[in-house]
């Protein structure tokens, strides 16, 4: 997944003292927890540097992070050359240009609906209904776990970890 924009809302808020501070969703992080229950791994590749985004995927226990990145179709091919993986095995969620590439390789593409046009405008994009920032990558690991037939309640009460 990307992070601005799906992770947050796209937002660049700053206190009083000039500290950069991001909004993120609980929403995602159950999310991503449901998807590593079941042994989905997730990655964030962002084209932003910043240790707040460090800070999350730590407590999310994200497995690939890939910050100050501005090549993410060569950084999602590494991920896949690690795990042993297909490009096509690779669901992904971005909202803007720099995304573009990669969500035109990977074998599921989406995007929240304030993604950009250009986005949107990807043959076979699947355009998300919850707006980034607001839990647009739960909407998203909701589909995966509906298309294998895993119901989320019994998910949560089952013991995979």
């Amino acid at each position: 997944m990307d992070c601005d924009g799906v992770l947050t809302d796209a937002g660049m808020y700053y206190n009083a003292e000039g500290d950069n501070l991001k909004k993120f969703s609980t929403y995602d992080g159950m999310g991503i927890n449901l998807l590593r229950r079941i042994g989905i791994k997730s990655a964030i590749i962002t084209g932003e540097n910043s240790p707040i985004v460090a800070r999350r995927a730590e407590k999310l226990k994200i497995e690939h992070v890939y910050l100050g990145c501005a090549d993410k179709l060569t950084a999602a091919r590494e991920i896949c050359m690690n795990e042993k993986i297909s490009i096509r095995d690779i669901a992904f969620i971005g909202d803007d240009i720099n995304d573009l590439e990669l969500l035109r390789n990977v074998g599921f593409a989406a995007c929240p609906p304030n993604a950009r046009k250009e986005v949107k405008m990807i043959e076979n994009i699947h355009l998300l209904e919850t707006p980034g920032g607001q839990g647009t990558v739960r909407e998203l690991a909701d589909l995966i776990l509906k298309s294998k037939g895993i119901k989320i309640g019994n998910l949560l009460q089952s013991n995979i970890q």
